[in-house]
C-alpha cells in the first residue's frame, strides 16, 4: 500500500506510526518501512506522539447518496447482492444480514466475501464467476440491479466483461476510491466503509421491499441447478463437510492456495462466526501455514484448522517446527493428491493433457515428517471415515497433522473457462 525508507533516526518513530495508520485506513493493506543499518545503529531524541486512529469513511456522504440507493433498490424488480471481503473488514454483518431481509435479495459472495453471511440462509446463492454456483452466475446476468458492496471485479468473478451482468444496472459500495469504474463501469458508486453505509441504509430504509416473484425464480433455478457432487469432487466434499460438522462457532479455518481452497469455499459451511483466512487475489502457496499460526497466538481459545495442498505445505511445512516448540493446537489438513492439482486441472482441460512440472513424483511421508517434528500424523485414507479421523484430531489437543489422500485426477467444478462468460459453465 505504501513504502519508506527512514534516513534520519529522528524520524523513525514518526514514520512507524504514519504506517501504522496507512495500513489500517481505508482499505487495509501492507506499509514497508525500509530502516538501514546506520539508521538502527544511530541515537535520536524521542518525544511522545499523540496516537491517531483512522476513522471510518462514509460518515459525510454527498448529499441525497442514501436516498438514491434507495430509489434504485425500490425501483428494481429483481435486485442481486454481490459482497465482498471489505463487508468482513468493516465488521458489517448484522448490518448485512438486517439489509438482506429488508430488500428480500438473492446474494452471492467473491472468494474473500464467504463468511460475510450463513451459506444455510435462504437467499444466499453461493460465489460468483469461475468456481461460483451456477445459480449465482445465472442470477448475476439476469438480474436488473447489481448491487456491489466491499467487493472487486476481479477476473476469477467478471470473466469476459462485456457479458457480466449485462441486463443490470450496477451500483458499487467501496472504501476504495481506487476500485471505482476499474474493470466494470458502474451506473452509481458511493465511496465509504460499509458498515457506516449498510446502517444508514437500514436507517432510512423504514419499510421492507419485496421481489415475491424474483424469489421465486432464484428458488426454481436452486432447484435446477443444485451444487453437483460426482466422483471428482466426491471426497473432498465428504472431508469439508465433516470439517464443517465439527468445526466449533468462533473457529478461524486458514487455507493455501489451489483445488484445496476452491473445495474449502465451496463445500465448508461459511458463517460470520467462523472466520475464512486465505490470499484472495494474492494467491499465495505456502501462505496458510504462517496465518494458521498468526491466528493461533492471536486467538489461543479459538479452533484454528489449515486446509492445505501438498504442493503448498511443502513450500514451507518447516514451520511445524514453530507450532511444536510453541505447543499450538493447529490442526493441519494436508489434500494430498501428490500433484499442483489445479494447474493440472488446466493442463488437463485447456492443453490437452500435456502435463508438465506438476506431478510431485518424489513423495513424502507426511506422517513421518509430522513425527519428526513433534507433531501428531494422522492418516486418513480414501476409505477411511472423514468424521471419525478429523474427531480424534480434535480431540488430541495439540498439533496435528493429517495426511488426507485425495485422487491424482480430482477436479473444482463447477468451471468458467478463461474468457468465456460465466453462464457458460463446465461441470
Amino acid at each position: 500500500k505504501h513504502n519508506y525508507i527512514v534516513k534520519d533516526v529522528n524520524t523513525l518513530a514518526a514514520t512507524i506510526r504514519n504506517a501504522f495508520f496507512i495500513a489500517r485506513e481505508g482499505r487495509p493493506g501492507p506499509v514497508l518501512i525500509d530502516v538501514p543499518k546506520d539508521v538502527t545503529a544511530a541515537m535520536g531524541e524521542y518525544s511522545p506522539l499523540e496516537v491517531r486512529w483512522p476513522k471510518r469513511t462514509g460518515e459525510h456522504l454527498k448529499n441525497g447518496a442514501i436516498a438514491q440507493l434507495i430509489t434504485l433498490l425500490k425501483e428494481s424488480k429483481k435486485p442481486m447482492l454481490y459482497v465482498g471481503g471489505g463487508v468482513i473488514r468493516s465488521n458489517a454483518e448484522a448490518e448485512l444480514a438486517e439489509f438482506i431481509e429488508k430488500i428480500d435479495a438473492p446474494m452471492g459472495v467473491s472468494l474473500m466475501g464467504n463468511g460475510a453471511i450463513d451459506t444455510t440462509n435462504e437467499r444466499f446463492t453461493g460465489m460468483i464467476g469461475m468456481h461460483g454456483t451456477r445459480l449465482s452466475n445465472i442470477a448475476v446476468n439476469n438480474c436488473d440491479l447489481l448491487l456491489v458492496i466491499g467487493a472487486r471485479f476481479s477476473d476469477r468473478v467478471v470473466s469476459k466483461a462485456s457479458a457480466f451482468a449485462r441486463r443490470a444496472k450496477i451500483v458499487h459500495i467501496d472504501v476504495d476510491p481506487a476500485e471505482i469504474n476499474k474493470n466494470i463501469t458502474t451506473y452509481y458508486h458511493v465511496i465509504g466503509d460499509s458498515k457506516v453505509i449498510l446502517s444508514k441504509i437500514n436507517a432510512q430504509l423504514t419499510e421492507p421491499i419485496k421481489h415475491t416473484e424474483w424469489m421465486e425464480q432464484i428458488a426454481k433455478w436452486r432447484d435446477l441447478h443444485p451444487m453437483k457432487i460426482n466422483g471428482e469432487t466426491r471426497r473432498p466434499s465428504q472431508i469439508l463437510g465433516a470439517l464443517s460438522e465439527l468445526m466449533e462457532e468462533d473457529s478461524v479455518l486458514v487455507t493455501e492456495v489451489g483445488q484445496h481452497q476452491m473445495w474449502a469455499a465451496q463445500f465448508f459451511r461459511h458463517t460470520p462466526s467462523k472466520r475464512f483466512l486465505t490470499s484472495g487475489g494474492l494467491g499465495t502457496m505456502g501462505y496458510g501455514t504462517g496465518a494458521a499460526i498468526g491466528a493461533q497466538v492471536g486467538n489461543p481459545n479459538r479452533r484454528v484448522v489449515n486446509v492445505a495442498g501438498d504442493g503448498s505445505f511443502r513450500m514451507n511445512c518447516n514451520e511445524l517446527a514453530t507450532i511444536a516448540r510453541y505447543r499450538l493446537p493447529v490442526i493441519i489438513l494436508v489434500m494430498n493428491n501428490r500433484t499442483l492439482g489445479m494447474v493440472r486441472q488446466w493442463q488437463t482441460l485447456f492443453y490437452e493433457e500435456r502435463y508438465s512440472e506438476t506431478t510431485l513424483d518424489t513423495d513424502v511421508d507426511w506422517i513421518a515428517l509430522a513425527k519428526a517434528y513433534g507433531v501428531h500424523g494422522l492418516h486418513l485414507t480414501k476409505d477411511d471415515d472423514p468424521h471419525a479421523i478429523l474427531s480424534q484430531a480434535f480431540a488430541h489437543g495439540g498439533p496435528v497433522l493429517i495426511d488426507c489422500e485425495i485422487p491424482l485426477d480430482n477436479m473444482v467444478y463447477p468451471m468458467v473457462a478463461p474468457g468465456a462468460s460465466i453462464e457458460e459453465m463446465i461441470d
